[in-house]
């Protein structure tokens, strides 16, 4: 909305340097600086608000991690702050008037609404069990649906609504519309929506296990998915790097760094020893917005590279679960592949501290996120 203001003050009055304004680059900027000032000084007030209404963590008695029962007693639903921080610099930074405003707001809000609901019943309620999984699940559907919607009907996306991307592939994409006809691509598209929104999300929120993990994680995420948006939308560049120009992409980077700035505001409040926990408000939103962003830009298939350390956590829990049951079949009782799933929780019983666990996803995530955007030139 800001910038409708300065545009208008540029165009009406011309002062020296308004046009800078019209770069997103610059608003990018602007955003992620508002986004983490926002975050730092709005954080502390809904803390003390959490504080204030006891909403407040509470820690398995049943799982052998002592170093968590220091835990308990620390607010959760965090992820308010990183929502408020994200949405607000959109609203003031990024074009109202492009196509994908709109939606990138409504999947972090709609999310973050699934997620806050969850953590309701399991705070407030005193319910652990939290929301039901088909509810939630059901939650996510609706919201991939709603995004699928968009990016297969909007007239302005007609030309490559069910194109995608393929790594370490030049001058060829998969069109999942080929599958099934031109008039039927939405059989094919739809479920793909859907699953990648529903996974990515779940899986932010699997790894959401230690102080300052999903926070950062997303947020390096987050700095890769601006850069391919940007690029994306760029004439010059999707030319020199033979990726699909995708109009209007552009302005996701402002998303995309008010949603980086947001987690890296909140990272001063999560850090090791954490004063709040984001909760599935929190891990949610930035799950769903890591995968809308990635379908919007056409790269959802970089998602297993771009979030590895997310898939690998997920994976870990599948792993797990599923030996435990067959070999519960085979041998008569269960038996672990990993000390503890999700996998973080492994090398925490394996002697590692946690902060050690969480620099070091860290690095893991920074160097898949740096080999995502040089698959851009490996095909």
């Amino acid at each position: 909305m800001l910038y409708w203001l300065l545009d208008w003050i540029d165009q009406v009055f011309n002062p020296p340097g308004f046009g800078v304004f019209d770069y997103i680059t610059v608003r990018s900027a602007l955003a992620a600086a508002t986004a983490l000032l926002f975050s730092l000084l709005v954080g502390k007030r809904i803390i003390r608000w959490l504080q204030k209404k006891q909403l407040k963590e509470t820690i398995r008695t049943d799982i052998d991690l002592p170093g968590h029962f220091s835990k308990a007693g620390t607010p959760s639903m965090g992820g308010l702050i990183i929502i408020f921080s994200t949405v607000v610099p959109t609203l003031l930074w990024m074009r109202p008037d492009n196509p994908y405003f709109l939606p990138v707001l409504f999947v972090i809000l709609a999310l973050g609404g699934v997620g806050f609901l969850d953590d309701y019943i399991k705070i407030i309620k005193k319910d652990k069990r939290g929301l039901a999984g088909r509810v939630k699940v059901a939650g996510q559907i609706l919201v991939g649906l709603v995004i699928a919607a968009f990016l297969y009907w909007h007239p302005d996306f007609e030309q490559y609504r069910t194109l995608t991307t393929i790594p370490f592939v030049k001058a060829y994409h998969i069109d999942y519309a080929a599958w099934v006809g031109e008039n039927w691509g939405w059989v094919i598209f739809f479920p793909v929506v859907i699953f990648i929104l529903t996974g990515v999300s779940n899986a932010v929120n699997l790894t959401d296990g230690l102080d300052g993990l999903a926070s950062g994680t997303s947020a390096i995420a987050g700095i890769a998915l601006g850069i391919l948006a940007y690029v994306s939308g760029r004439v010059d560049f999707s030319s020199f790097l033979d990726i699909m120009y995708l109009p209007g992409t552009g302005e996701i980077a402002v998303f995309c760094a008010a949603m980086v700035g947001a987690c890296f505001g909140f990272l001063w409040y999560n850090t090791y020893p954490a004063e709040v926990f984001m909760g599935d408000t929190g891990s949610l939103a930035l799950g769903g917005s890591i995968a809308a962003v990635a379908l919007m830009v056409h790269k959802e298939l970089l998602l297993p590279i771009l979030g590895g350390v997310f898939m690998i956590e997920t994976l870990s829990v599948i792993i797990q679960t599923t030996w435990f049951k067959t070999s519960r079949l085979l041998y008569g009782e269960g038996r672990r592949v990993f000390r503890m799933a999700p996998i973080h929780h492994h090398f925490e019983k394996s002697g590692w501290a946690e902060p050690k666990i969480v620099v070091r996803f860290w690095i893991v995530a920074i160097l898949l996120a740096v080999f995502t955007l040089i698959t851009l030139k490996l095909r």
